[in-house]
């Protein structure tokens, strides 16, 4: 790992980031109304800090270079 990137080109960052804000949402308790939609809001912030959790993943371990 000799050379260096741009941090917004690390898919760990990003892959963080993902979970970051799907955490964020999932703490706002948005009250849409509806315990259908609430459930879907849940599903979704769930999901998407999964997925942002496997991007952070592949990331890490498919990383050859430095963040600079």
């Amino acid at each position: 790992m000799d050379t260096t990137k741009p941090w917004w080109q690390s898919k760990t960052l990003w892959g963080a980031l993902v979970t970051l804000v799907a955490a964020a949402l999932g703490m706002a308790g948005i009250d849409l109304g509806d315990s259908e939609r609430e459930a879907l809001t849940e599903m979704l912030t769930s999901l998407g800090a999964a997925i942002g959790g496997l991007i952070a993943m592949f990331g890490r371990i498919s990383a050859r270079s430095r963040i600079g």
